[in-house]
């Protein structure tokens, strides 16, 4: 008896139409978003006045504030700065510029290469996708040609070369849906979706503090993924893996962050909890106390003293905040997290106020002042391309009708996800709505200020779920086996 492990003509013909496949989704996509990146003219994202984060994690000290125009070289001084607040957009802006080394552009770093970079990376989670989608060609195809809409959208797309850190969220939640729809596969499919969604899933994860929350969610998903063709132990081994590594690697990554320093001068007590304060005032003085409601009222359900009606509005930084009252810093502690929840738990018509003007900012899709284009092209400040606006376009028709326009769309895709809730594709839907609905209450009820802008992840996850949703229950389509040994016997 002689056992014959080479793989039967089949499963490699199989292989090859399936890899044939993925390589022409990502050339085609590939090509038309260098197209729509490059021609006739490159296209980003001005900064707000937050870039300086992305550029310190990229080793480029930077004195940021709002532009009104984008910029797409950054030179690297002299000088050092010690990282306070980990994006992971600075991941892909250092492999930048390590790019732009290679080609002679040392000492800064080109917003083009990262738009480049950014663009073969989207390529690839949406080749991933479609590879991991059992459906004929047709159909996948038509998902390939439905998420190049979504993640090209004028509103989402210049964000991959920008020193913001939205970009980073889009790709690793392309990537990590791609990959988990690849484990669910047989084969080495499996492995290949394990990688896949490992990194996809550690750059979204740590795109920014809002988005840690999307760690538990993703490790639930992964764990509900039954990977393709295996059984009992087996089957957990592949999703306990992957839920080690996102854990191990993320934890890793916050603590190579140092604390910033709080207002008084002493170190926050976590990486991050400068922002987080700042977030939190923003939303006590520009979202409940707003002077448009009763303000003595909100600072005594609050904890805060009458005198700090004459700040209703004035957010952190406004040229006369509360943080300048000389009783400040006995009131601080009233700032935090659990106050503002406590806030809203006891106050639903506020919150559903405040959620119900968060959904028209969500639906919008793209605040006014990012700018597309550098001072170069001639246009005037804050000038916006318009290149591919077809769903921002589309939700933009729908933001007057706030909630009752958002709710009936995640509604439909809770629904779509529960007819196919044993399937991956089920899987992947469950995690983008949860990711959507988290993001979407997180920028409301905890932001304050920018609230188009702090929707933009909410919104990406929602409108990625749509082409998904849209698909047919179920599909003939066999998984392919790439390896297989038989025994044969002479």
């Amino acid at each position: 008896m002689s056992v014959d492990t080479a793989p039967s003509p089949a499963p490699i013909a199989r292989f090859r139409e399936e890899a044939l496949l993925g390589l022409g989704v990502f050339g085609a996509t590939l090509t038309v978003l260098l197209i729509r990146f490059l021609v006739p003219r490159p296209v980003g994202m001005s900064d707000n006045g937050d870039g300086f984060r992305v550029l310190c994690g990229a080793g480029i000290p930077w004195q940021s504030r709002p532009e009104p125009f984008a910029r797409f070289v950054y030179d690297v001084p002299g000088e050092t700065c010690e990282p306070t607040y980990l994006l992971s957009q600075s991941w892909l802006a250092r492999a930048a510029r390590g790019i732009g080394d290679l080609f002679g552009e040392h000492g800064s770093l080109s917003l083009t290469v990262l738009g480049i970079v950014s663009s073969a990376l989207v390529a690839v989670a949406i080749a991933a996708i479609v590879l991991g989608l059992p459906y004929g060609r047709g159909v996948r195809i038509a998902v390939a040609a439905g998420l190049l809409l979504v993640a090209g959208d004028s509103a989402f797309f210049g964000y991959f070369a920008s020193v913001l850190g939205e970009g980073a969220a889009f790709l690793g939640l392309l990537l990590a849906v791609g990959g988990l729809l690849l484990m669910a596969r047989s084969g080495w499919w499996t492995y290949a979706g394990m990688a896949v969604t490992v990194f996809g899933g550690v750059v979204a994860v740590n795109a920014k503090v809002q988005t840690l929350m999307i760690l538990p969610l993703l490790a639930i998903a992964v764990l509900l993924t039954r990977p393709g063709g295996r059984r009992g132990l087996a089957r957990w081994v592949p999703s306990l893996l992957v839920v080690g590594v996102l854990g191990g690697v993320t934890l890793y990554a916050q603590q190579t962050v140092e604390p910033a320093k709080a207002p008084d001068g002493t170190l926050a007590a976590r990486p991050g909890d400068d922002s987080r304060e700042i977030n939190v005032f923003n939303t006590v003085f520009m979202t409940i106390v707003d002077g448009k409601h009763d303000t003595q009222a909100d600072l005594a359900a609050l904890g805060l003293p009458p005198t700090f009606a004459k700040y209703a509005g004035n957010g952190w930084w406004h040229p006369n905040p509360a943080t300048l009252d000389s009783e400040y810093p006995r009131y601080r502690d009233k700032l935090s997290r659990h106050n503002v929840v406590g806030y809203f738990a006891s106050h639903p018509g506020r919150t559903l106020e405040v959620l119900n003007r968060a959904a028209g900012d969500l639906l919008t899709a793209r605040p006014d002042y990012l700018g597309s284009f550098d001072i170069s092209a001639g246009l005037p400040p804050h000038a916006q391309e318009y290149r591919m606006p077809v769903v921002s376009g589309l939700t933009g028709l729908l933001a007057p009708l706030r909630l009752f326009a958002l709710v009936p769309l995640w509604l439909f895709v809770a629904w779509r996800g529960l007819r196919q809730w044993r399937t991956a594709l089920g899987v992947v839907l469950g995690l983008l709505l949860t990711v959507a609905v988290g993001q979407f209450v997180l920028a409301a009820l905890g932001d304050g200020i920018e609230n188009i802008k702090h929707q933009a992840v909410a919104l990406f996850a929602t409108l990625l779920a749509v082409p998904l949703a849209l698909l047919p229950r179920g599909s003939g389509r066999q998984d392919p086996v790439i390896w297989s040994a038989k025994p044969t016997h002479p």
